[in-house]
């Protein structure tokens, strides 16, 4: 098993494996977005 087999939530609720990314730049951030103790979290969004 390898990284790029691993299925995550896509922006749109689909499921999208890592392999789409393999040979990109990618940044994945695990964050708490209702808690509302996220202020870097707006900066986050701007890197869409």
């Amino acid at each position: 098993m390898s990284v790029f087999s691993v299925k995550i939530k896509g922006l749109t609720g689909g499921d999208d494996a890592l392999s789409t990314v393999a040979n990109k730049v990618v940044l994945i951030v695990n964050v708490a977005s209702k808690c509302g103790l996220t202020p870097q979290y707006t900066g986050l969004e701007a890197l869409q």
